[in-house]
């Protein structure tokens, strides 16, 4: 029943008024009741303490106390007073409460010291005598402008004490009865009033909860029914904005999550607000901790200033920042968001774009220079047997030769470029034809075709097929020339007197193939790039050895095409490891 505060305040309040009501009610009519009560009491006693100062007037001047204590008993006899007649110096000449008995001196009492200054004294205090409120009356009495007693009456206030006590009683019977009555009619009109409120609150609730197509049922022919309708209208408006922008939420979030570029808002504190899922990947950015990740979590001074930068001035900018090895061109733009002003910052990777550039600047380079080292040497000697006219047959072949050689190194060098970009085309990769190829013969091929360069340079080429035959699924003439290129790059990089073993072996359903040598090795900072087109760790022994940077690149493009893996391990002057794996195929 009083689960309800609006039923609790109203009932609280009902109560509260008639509570202060009544109670400021009784106070009142006790107060006026006691006053008026007491007012009468004392004109009573001092209309009558001015009647006894007539009687007692002869006795008191004569100072005849025998009579004096006669007349005093008569008149508590006929009134029911008690009277005191005091001297001018506060003796007791008569008492009708104790005619017998000798009483102190009155002269200190309250009443008599008013009365000796005032037309009269008044006093209500505890009887010593009879142990009960009295009210004292004291009136003085003068002979020829002398103060020659004092006549002092009072009355018991014990009747008039319980008078009071009954109207009080009275007023709080009437005051229970009262806030009874007012807590049930508080109670019925809280619940006619809470009744609706309630209804309508289960139905706002029901529809706060998400069900916008619930609708307030209440009629009840006052204001609520306006209520009712209005939030009705509310929650249908409502309803419609809200898949209004759910859809283009839903919408810009496809959009945001499926974007490649990070994007992120950063308050005017340098604090991330919101960021898109490719940016919690590329930053590793946790979605729980926003507002606590700092915009120099990512590792950039430059971009908190800049951010800052666009808040001041309200202006977008566009910087290029290089973060964890990645290369990023950052938009940043102003954002307001109602009173917030944030920015918005666009990730755009140009890292690919970059090292394409980089390396494409790097291929024509390299490309320019391996053409016109031997074009340089075909042009110069042509023009210097066309100066000697053939005077010298010795000179003159030995020029040819080396024209021809460098012809064949060109040769060469066109052949492998010619075939990179075959292979590289979507169409030479489809008419690449596949079929089982054994391991083992096309290991012993290659080291038959290079075992005489091998031994020319006294070089100890050794072959360690598999224990079985292992088949993969490759073209026979390619996979020839991915183990022709390492082991002739094995016997050009290592010394005369080396070895170089090539070994082949099975490893679960794989098959692995290792070209190992003994050779000038290759520095941990050239590993990462040696399969790079034209790359070359000591270009000017490659030279000399006729390598062009083609045939490692060929190498890798290869493998990775018969969906194999190639790894390299080396130590400068201790050698280098190729390792080649691929998955196993059956014969047929």
């Amino acid at each position: 029943m009083f689960h309800s505060k609006i039923t609790r305040r109203l009932v609280t309040s009902f109560l509260l008024i008639v509570l202060v009501s009544l109670s400021l009610l009784g106070i009142l009519l006790l107060n006026y009741f006691r006053n008026y009560t007491m007012q009468q009491e004392k004109n009573a006693l001092i209309l009558n303490a001015k009647i006894i100062e007539t009687s007692l007037e002869d006795q008191l001047y004569s100072r005849d106390v025998s009579g004096l204590h006669t007349t005093l008993q008569e008149l508590h006899e006929k009134t029911g007073l008690r009277v005191t007649v005091i001297d001018a110096d506060g003796t007791v000449l008569g008492d009708t409460a104790d005619p017998n008995q000798a009483m102190n001196n009155h002269l200190d009492r309250e009443e008599v010291q008013q009365a000796m200054t005032e037309p009269y004294g008044f006093a209500i205090r505890q009887s010593e005598t009879l142990k009960e409120n009295l009210m004292y009356v004291a009136v003085p009495v003068y002979r020829g402008g002398q103060l020659i007693g004092i006549i002092r009456t009072s009355s018991s206030l014990v009747s008039m004490e319980q008078s009071y006590h009954t109207g009080l009683r009275v007023i709080l019977s009437a005051l229970f009865f009262a806030l009874l009555a007012a807590l049930i009619i508080a109670i019925w009109l809280a619940h006619r009033q809470v009744q609706p409120i309630r209804c309508l609150s289960l139905d706002a609730m029901e529809i706060a909860s998400g069900n916008l197509h619930k609708r307030l049922q209440w009629q009840s022919g006052d204001e609520f029914d306006t209520l009712v309708q209005t939030i009705n209208q509310l929650t249908r408006n409502l309803s419609a904005k809200i898949q209004e922008s759910q859809a283009e939420a839903d919408k810009m979030s496809l959009i945001l999550n499926h974007t490649d570029n990070a994007i992120m808002l950063i308050d005017e504190r340098g604090l991330i607000v919101d960021t898109n899922r490719q940016a919690e990947e590329d930053f590793q950015l946790q979605g729980n901790a926003l507002h606590r990740h700092s915009i120099h979590v990512i590792g950039s001074a430059e971009l908190s200033e800049t951010a800052q930068e666009v808040c001041r001035q309200g202006k977008a900018q566009t910087i290029t920042l290089t973060i964890r090895s990645k290369t990023y061109q950052v938009f940043l733009a102003p954002f307001y968001d109602g009173p917030d002003e944030l920015v918005l910052a666009v990730f755009h990777d140009i890292s690919l774009l970059q090292e394409i550039n980089q390396r494409q600047a790097e291929f024509v380079s390299n490309a320019a220079h391996e053409l016109a080292t031997p074009l340089t040497s075909i042009s110069g000697f042509a023009e210097t047997l066309l100066d000697d006219d053939f005077k010298d047959p010795e000179a003159s072949r030995h020029f040819i030769a080396i024209i021809y050689r460098e012809a064949q190194r060109m040769n060469r060098l066109m052949k492998g470029l010619l075939e990179l970009a075959r292979l590289d085309s979507t169409h030479g990769q489809t008419n690449v034809k596949r079929r089982p190829v054994e391991i083992n013969a096309t290991l012993h091929q290659t080291i038959e075709q290079l075992q005489a360069k091998a031994e020319s340079k006294e070089q100890s080429l050794i072959e360690e097929p598999a224990a079985m035959p292992l088949y993969i699924l490759a073209a026979p003439e390619l996979f020839g020339q991915i183990l022709y290129n390492l082991t002739e790059n094995a016997i050009k990089y290592t010394p005369e007197g080396g070895t170089i073993h090539v070994k082949a072996e099975q490893q679960g359903d794989t098959a692995t193939i290792t070209v190992k040598d003994n050779g000038i090795g290759i520095a941990p900072d050239d590993l990462p790039r040696i399969f790079d087109r034209f790359y070359r760790v000591d270009k000017a022994r490659a030279r000399k050895s006729g390598g062009n940077g083609i045939g490692l690149s060929l190498v890798k493009f290869l493998v990775e095409l018969f969906d194999g893996t190639i790894d390299v391990k080396s130590q400068i002057g201790q050698g280098t490891t190729f390792t080649l794996t691929f998955p196993l195929t059956t014969k047929s």
